[in-house]
């Protein structure tokens, strides 16, 4: 499938003409570091532009030659010299327009690829702060959309836009020179030509980009009906659903019409205000060359100047609303760049020691995430957990269990107090060196649209085969891979949906298996799957926590009656601590979850309750 016949790539571009322009094209300037990088490249394009405006100008000159010289029988040899010069002039401008061409296309394309290159190494650097205030939607928009907006300007409009101005002046510059009275008339018509055309061309761009929203809206509503179309048919909603999607339509239609309206009263104009200017300034030549004032073929090398310079001008006039289209997107990029990660590696990091040990210290941390800074997930919490000891953290939703996660992964600073790693304040050491100490086995586990083999590999990309096999079988994913046609190359397409929710379990955990990571954070690993796929996956994850520091986050609290403590939360504080049979024996809220989990005991509770 060709690009230009791409549906994504139809919507990347269909969202780019409907990104908010800018008010000027300043904000285009931020994107001279990229092109700096190819001085060579910006030289050859300009001397081909420099070459094409020469070739451009002399064609008219040659027409005044030719026809002030006459054509007859004495002036053969006359003709024949100056149309082997055109011909000359001719095959100058072709290659000067293809080299033209080429260098800009070049330069767009590349400056591109390296503006998206920068943002996207700039955003994974981000910290889940930025995050939290900016969508990622809105970020792959800047990815695509925006960056298409720069490539339509750098690899295009800006060289239509230099070749014009170039042209418009060049152009200018000979008509003064051809008939300064003729370039004064001329000079006294433009504002009347070309004002109305601005005018009238801003109203076809705010109509088409009018017009484009209206068709996303009907690609918008058409997708969601038809993704959903056993829901539609379920409950009966076909001719409702029908009636909205022609509604849509006929919106559709109607901002379009408007937009072949005004794009026809356009053409109109062009025509008739372009070819009046042509016949007004033929009509006082016609009474200089009739008065002995100039030849005609200086007339007519004086109109073949007009009306490059006029066409110059229209150009300028369509290129101008790219431009500004491109300054906004450009506005939005370079705001990205400029984003100051929260989370970044000190000046002079520390150093964690080695060899690892694995122990983990929350010294009286106070935290509040960025989006909710007057709720604490986190008040006063003080943890020490031993070098290989497994640590389990419970308590209901909203208690502060994944906060610790984050801020041992240093995605956040706390307010007050420390995180420790080793006896080092993670605050104080590189967030690259603290995360290879951790390895991750989230709840919702991430699985990318590639190989097994890849997936597994994510925990250390420079393992071998057969590591990758040794983790895969420890984490009882092995039999499953080998019985698939391709094996570890199986493609498991996006977000792992060939794959059960078990079977991308196990993937993580031989993920973290490979990492060989000191720490281990499991995230509740089997929070979600039947009990044969549970109990393959706790059989992994009991491999894995061997020798480990672990950390368990656990809704299931018959997932960590193996823990050596338990640690119970409420409300970002520790509530209680001990062991299963230890917190059994004091009641409170651990008892509670556990009658409710374990019995069933739900009347029973809801009496325990009331009493207290």
């Amino acid at each position: 499938m060709s690009e230009a016949s791409n549906p994504a790539v139809e919507a990347i571009e269909e969202e780019a003409a409907r990104r908010k322009p800018a008010k000027a094209v300043k904000p285009i300037l931020g994107l001279l570091p990229f092109v700096a990088r190819y001085k060579g490249m910006v030289a050859a394009a300009f001397v081909a532009l420099v070459l094409a405006t020469v070739a451009t100008l002399i064609v008219p000159m040659a027409g005044r030659r030719l026809l002030d010289n006459g054509f007859n029988h004495a002036n053969a040899d006359f003709i024949d010299t100056y149309f082997l010069a055109l011909i000359a002039v001719a095959a100058m401008l072709g290659i000067a327009s293809a080299s033209r061409f080429y260098f800009v296309s070049w330069i767009g394309e590349r400056v591109v690829a390296d503006l998206r290159q920068a943002v996207y190494a700039h955003v994974l650097n981000l910290s889940p702060a930025f995050f939290e205030v900016t969508r990622t939607g809105e970020v792959l928009s800047r990815l695509t959309a925006d960056t298409t907006l720069i490539k339509t300007v750098v690899g295009s409009s800006a060289s239509i836009a230099l070749r014009n101005v170039f042209l418009f002046f060049g152009a200018a510059s000979m008509m003064v020179y051809t008939s300064p009275h003729l370039s004064g008339l001329v000079l006294l018509a433009i504002p009347m030509i070309v004002l109305p055309l601005v005018i009238f061309g801003r109203w076809v761009r705010r109509l088409s980009r009018s017009a484009q929203d209206r068709l996303a809206d009907t690609s918008a509503f058409g997708g969601e009906s038809l993704n959903a179309v056993q829901t539609v048919q379920a409950f009966t909603h076909e001719d409702l659903d029908r009636k909205r999607f022609a509604e849509t339509v006929e919106r559709s239609f109607d901002t379009a019409r408007s937009r072949i309206v005004a794009r026809a009263v356009l053409t109109a104009l062009v025509f008739f205000l372009g070819l009046s200017s042509v016949v007004g300034v033929l009509w006082f030549g016609a009474h200089e060359v009739v008065a002995g004032q100039i030849s005609g073929g200086a007339l007519l090398q004086f109109i073949l100047y007009a009306a490059f310079a006029a066409t110059s001008v229209a150009a300028l006039s369509e290129v101008w609303g790219d431009m500004q289209m491109a300054a906004g997107a450009t506005e939005r990029l370079i705001e990205l760049i400029s984003t100051v990660p929260e989370i970044r590696a000190p000046a002079a990091p520390i150093a964690l020691p080695a060899p690892a040990q694995g122990a983990i210290r929350f010294e009286s941390v106070t935290f509040s995430y960025p989006t909710r800074p007057h709720v604490s997930a986190l008040h006063d919490y003080t943890l020490s957990v031993a070098p290989g000891e497994t640590v389990a953290i419970v308590g209901p939703s909203g208690a502060g269990k994944s906060t610790v996660f984050q801020l041992l992964l240093r995605f956040y600073d706390p307010q007050s107090g420390r995180v420790t790693l080793d006896g080092v304040d993670v605050s104080k050491a590189d967030p690259v060196e603290v995360r290879r100490r951790l390895a991750v086995v989230p709840q919702e586990t991430v699985v990318f649209g590639t190989t097994i083999a890849e997936n597994i590999r994510y925990g250390r990309p420079d393992a071998s085969e057969d590591d990758v096999r040794a983790a895969a079988t420890a984490a009882r994913i092995h039999d499953f891979i080998v019985s698939l046609p391709r094996g570890y190359d199986t493609e498991v397409g996006e977000r792992g949906i060939t794959l059960s929710g078990g079977q991308r379990q196990r993937v993580a955990i031989a993920r973290a298996i490979l990492r060989n990571a000191p720490v281990l954070l499991l995230d509740e690993a089997t929070s979600a799957l039947d009990a044969e796929s549970e109990t393959l996956v706790q059989a992994a994850l009991e491999g894995l926590m061997e020798g480990r520091t672990t950390l368990v986050i656990a809704h299931r609290l018959a997932t960590v009656l193996k823990a050596d403590r338990i640690i119970v939360m409420e409300d970002g504080r520790i509530a209680a601590s001990g062991t299963h049979d230890e917190l059994m024996r004091q009641g409170g809220l651990y008892s509670r979850l556990a009658r409710l989990q374990f019995t069933g005991d739900i009347l029973g509770e809801a009496r325990s309750a009331a009493l207290h």
